[in-house]
This record gives structure tokens, C-alpha cells and sequence, in this order.
């Protein structure tokens, strides 16, 4: 396991609740597999109806599939971005445990609404064979109860995926520990993301999609009891009295308000959290980086009161709100890489559904893969790539050649291998496209098997193995202690707004090109991802500039402790 640069939660800054149980520094193990438990239930009834949803609009509400693809952009972006404002309300308001059991309750709710669009005719639109010219679209009213339940199942899935990684990370207090953490957090999300993309989805196709979704509202039902069951176990970190938001802001604004004074001077406020504040002389000065904000901290006339404390927030701010500011600050380019990281992945998986509409899915003689399942190649892929690199790999790099992995090196790696697959992509779509011309009269579906799609999509899987563990302790490690339910969320939000900017490349290339037609068979989607890849590669060159740059802001030097083994006791 690679040594993180984590600097865990600052006891001045929040205070820790813990049950009799979590007395000793291996309580995090106790919690543990009730964290993970409930992440796998929700993770497992949110794959059954997001990963076929394409297939259910399609084929119950007469989609064009084009449409069908943009839809399920947009629902996954909102349910990538809802995650940033379960965190806000976890770290100022209500923490991260009432945080998760509230979404959990509101994607119970998302889900039995959209089981409902299934067992209810008068909620769907007549139905049509696929590809058939006289549809009748969905009505207002049909649309407006489906939009509610996918609004209601993904807010709920946002304010849960992300904020439940940030809460089982706190329960650990040793770095390496929360490291361990986020890789089997990935794990059991991939995990269960397989399952409910093979044996749910299968449901859905061949039996009912009732009973999928069903069966969904039910593994909601599991998650939710499973987290609630563990609450006196968990290590909870109290809400601040104010939130950390306005604090940032607070900088800002005081900044603003001492631009007229000089900087030359050497008395910034740094508190009074110790007696000995007042005669104390070797506190830190405020780094050089964003100088401007320095203002913030420095102590004027009628800044303080007689006791020592702040007379105004928005005019005088301590040196460590100044400095945790400055870290979002030097943190937002490695961020933007992120987005770019995730566009060209949003566009290839809603992309490989249609695909695998037009290819053979049959395997053996009875069965058929269902289209929305070409998911699964990648899952499967991340889950054993997360397995052989924590078990082997990063403990096989620390013993012989004493390196490890940062978090920054394993988004790299993960960035590089997402080229490769947009590249290979284009190559497999120009094949499929070739097969198709060769055959003169209209064909529904190519003579070309759908495990062509599994190379691609598996090397996607390899390279979120590395950069989506990568990301998320990076930024836990990184953010202010204040910060630590919105770190782990931050990267949901740009996961989210990648689905918005794929919606986007879509219809700039729609509206350009005629590369993206309704019936793809009459496009060129390998040079859709020619594009994405050639944006993937300039994104990458731009990362490695952003992160040569970075500094960590905790590094330890000891590469062996990366690997130490966890306390039996």
C-alpha cells in the first residue's frame, strides 16, 4: 500500500464522539464492515435501474436513442453534483452520519416511484418495437412522474456514494489506514455495481422490470438497515457551529476590507485556543503563496476585543482560515484535470450502450447480454485491478526497489491508460462501422460480437482502479480539516459536471458533424473518439504540469510505513 500524504482531522478543530468500543486506535475495523456493508446494498439497488436506464427509456418511453443518452447524462451529472451539497451540510450542519441515512431514505423513495413507472400502465407511454417509426412519445404527465423519481433516486444516491467514503475514512485515525479504507470503499462500489449491472439488469431485460425494480427497492431497503444497525459503533465528528463555507468567505471579504494597509507588519491573529496565546512568539507566519490574502490575519486597530477575541469575523480571520483558503486555491487546477479526466468516460459509456444495441450480444445459444450490462467489463476490471494492486503491487514496489505509489503518480497512471482506451475505441467503432458497409442491404443488428467492447472498457476499468481511489484520498488528505465530508465530494462534482460537458460535446458534434446520427450505423462514432482521445491526451500533458507543481502539504519519508502491518490488538 502506497504511503499517503494525509493529514488527518485536527482534534483543535473538531471534537470526536466515540462509543466504549472505539476506545482503542482499531475501532475503525469495527465500523467498518457496516460502512461498507451499507455502501454495497445502496451501491447494488442504485446499478439496477442507473446502469439500464438507456434501455428502460428507450424501450418503455419510446426515447430516440440519441435522447436516451442525454438523459442519462444529465441524471447522472445532477446525482454527481447532489453529493457537494450533502457534504456542506454534513461538515456546517448535520454530519455525515444524518447526512447518509436521510439520502439513503430519499433514494428508497426515488426508487419505489420508478417501480412504479414499470407496474403502472397508464404511467408509461404505449409501447413500440424498437426502431419503429410510429411511437407515441410519452406525455407530459407520464414525463413529469418519471423525472420526479429519477430526481428523487439520484438525489439520494449523490448525498449517500460520496459522503458515506468521507465518514468511513474518519473512523480511522493512521493515514495508511484510511488509505486501506478508500481502496476497498472502491472495491465494494464496483463490486456491487457488477452484480447489479449483470444479474439485475438481466431481470430487468428477460423477466420484468418490475420485479428489477423491486428488487432494487429492497437492496435500498438492506442498506439503509445495515447503516442504521451501526450506528453506536461509529466514530462521529461533531458539526462546527458555524460553517467552514462562510469562514473561506470571511477571508475574502477581510482581505478586501485591509487593502489599504501594508503587509510589512508581523502581527497576524492566530487564535486564542491557548493559554499562552498572548506571549507566545513562535507561531507561523502565513505562507508567501496568494500574499494578498495575508490581509485577512493581519491584526489592525479595534480588530479584538480586551479578551483577545475576534470584535468583527468579516475584518479579522486567523492565520489558519487564510491558509486553509489557499489550499482549495492550489488545489483547483489538479481539480480541473479532473473534469477533463471524466468527459471522454461519460462519452464512451453512454456511447457503448448504443453500440452494443447494434451488435450481436448473444453468449451460448440461450443467453443474451443485456446492452445496458457492456458496463460490467469495466467494473470487473476495476475490481481486480483494486485487488492486485493493494495486495501485490504497491507492497511489491515498497520492498524491492523502496518507492510507492503518491496519490498524484496514481492518477497519472490512471489519465495515460484512459487515452489508451479512447484510442483502442476508435479503432474497435471503425471496425464495427466497416462490417456494417460491407453489408449492402439495412441490417438492425451487426455481425460482430459485443465483447469486442471488453478491451476498451476494461482498460477504463484499470485506469479508474487507479486515479478514482487516487482522487479521493488525495483530496481527503489535502482539504482542511474543516473540509473533510466536502473533499471526498469535490470529486463528485466534477465527475457530475463531466456528465453536463459530455451532453455538450455531444450536441456541439451533433449540431457540426454528422457523425452522431439517431441511427449510428450512419454516423462515425470512431471519430467521436478520436476527439475525446486527442482531448484526453492534451488534458494529461496538462495534469503533469499541474501536479510537477503541487507540493503535498504532509509528507512522510518513511516509504516502510506504508506497508505496516494493521494492530492485532
Amino acid at each position: 500500500m502506497e504511503k499517503p500524504a494525509v493529514q488527518c482531522v485536527d482534534e483543535a478543530a473538531t471534537k470526536v464522539q466515540s462509543s466504549p468500543a472505539r476506545s482503542n486506535n482499531n475501532g475503525g475495523w469495527i465500523s467498518f464492515p457496516f460502512i461498507i456493508g451499507s455502501m454495497a446494498g445502496l451501491s447494488l439497488a442504485a446499478a439496477g435501474w442507473n446502469n439500464n436506464l438507456i434501455v428502460y427509456l428507450i424501450q418503455e418511453f419510446n426515447m430516440n436513442s440519441v435522447s436516451a443518452a442525454k438523459v442519462y447524462n444529465m441524471a447522472n451529472g445532477c446525482s454527481t453534483i447532489f453529493p457537494i451539497l450533502g457534504a456542506v451540510v454534513a461538515d456546517s450542519f448535520l454530519g455525515c452520519f444524518s447526512v447518509i441515512w436521510i439520502s439513503s431514505f430519499i433514494s428508497l423513495l426515488g426508487a419505489l416511484l420508478l417501480t412504479f413507472t414499470a407496474a403502472i400502465d397508464t404511467l408509461r407511454p404505449q409501447k413500440c418495437d424498437y426502431g419503429s417509426d410510429d411511437c407515441r412519445n410519452a406525455s407530459t404527465s407520464q414525463l413529469t412522474f418519471l423525472y420526479a423519481a429519477l430526481a428523487l433516486a439520484y438525489l439520494g444516491n449523490g448525498g449517500t456514494r460520496f459522503t458515506i467514503g468521507s465518514m468511513g475514512a474518519n473512523q480511522f485515525q493512521k493515514p495508511k489506514h484510511q488509505a486501506i479504507f478508500f481502496n476497498w470503499y472502491t472495491f465494494a462500489l464496483y463490486t456491487s455495481n457488477v452484480i447489479g449491472s449483470t444479474v439485475l439488469l438481466y431481470i430487468e431485460d428477460n423477466v420484468s422490470w418490475v420485479l428489477g425494480f423491486a428488487i432494487c427497492v429492497a437492496f435500498n431497503v438492506l442498506g439503509l438497515t445495515i447503516f442504521l444497525s451501526g450506528q453506536r459503533l461509529y466514530r462521529h465528528i461533531e458539526t462546527q457551529h458555524e460553517s467552514p463555507f462562510i469562514s473561506l468567505a470571511q477571508v475574502v471579504v477581510a482581505a478586501i476590507r485591509k487593502k489599504p494597509f501594508s503587509l510589512g507588519g508581523e502581527d497576524y491573529y492566530h487564535g486564542t485556543k491557548s493559554q499562552d496565546s498572548a506571549t507566545r512568539t513562535d507561531f507561523p507566519k502565513p505562507s508567501k503563496f496568494f500574499r494578498f490574502l495575508n490581509r485577512a490575519a493581519l491584526v489592525t486597530e479595534g480588530d479584538k476585543k480586551q479578551d483577545g477575541l475576534i470584535a468583527e469575523p468579516w475584518k479579522l480571520c486567523t492565520v489558519q482560515q487564510v491558509e486553509d483558503l489557499k489550499i482549495l486555491i492550489k488545489l483547483f487546477p489538479l481539480w480541473t484535470t479532473g473534469l477533463f479526466l471524466y468527459t471522454p468516460l461519460v462519452i464512451q459509456a453512454s456511447l457503448a450502450i448504443l453500440q452494443a444495441l447494434k451488435m450481436d450480444r448473444r453468449f451460448g445459444s440461450h443467453f443474451k447480454i443485456p446492452a445496458g450490462s457492456v458496463v460490467v467489463f469495466t467494473l470487473i476490471s476495476t475490481c481486480i485491478t483494486i485487488t492486485f494492486t493493494d495486495r501485490v503491487l504497491f507492497p511489491l514496489l515498497n520492498r524491492c526497489i523502496r518507492t510507492s505509489l503518491t496519490p498524484l503518480r496514481r492518477v497519472g497512471i490512471g489519465h495515460l491508460l484512459t487515452v489508451v482506451s479512447m484510442a483502442l475505441s476508435a479503432l474497435v467503432e471503425s471496425k464495427r462501422i466497416k462490417i456494417v458497409k460491407s453489408h449492402h442491404q439495412n441490417i438492425v443488428v451487426a455481425p460482430m460480437s459485443v465483447f469486442w467492447l471488453a478491451p476498451q472498457l476494461a482498460i477504463t476499468g484499470i485506469g479508474l482502479a487507479f486515479h478514482s481511489p487516487g482522487y479521493a484520498g488525495f483530496y481527503y488528505q489535502e482539504f482542511p480539516a474543516s473540509l473533510k465530508s466536502t473533499s471526498t465530494a469535490v470529486v463528485a462534482v466534477f465527475v457530475g459536471a463531466a456528465f453536463y460537458l459530455g451532453n455538450g460535446v455531444m450536441d456541439l458534434v451533433q449540431s457540426v458533424t454528422g457523425w452522431l446520427p439517431e441511427n449510428i450505423d450512419n454516423g462515425r462514432l470512431d471519430n467521436v473518439f478520436c476527439v475525446i482521445c486527442v482531448l484526453g491526451a492534451a488534458n494529461f500533458v496538462y495534469y503533469l504540469v499541474c501536479a510537477s507543481f503541487y507540493k503535498y502539504k504532509n509528507v512522510d519519508q518513511e516509504p516502510n510505513d506504508c506497508i505496516d502491518k494493521i494492530d492485532s490488538n
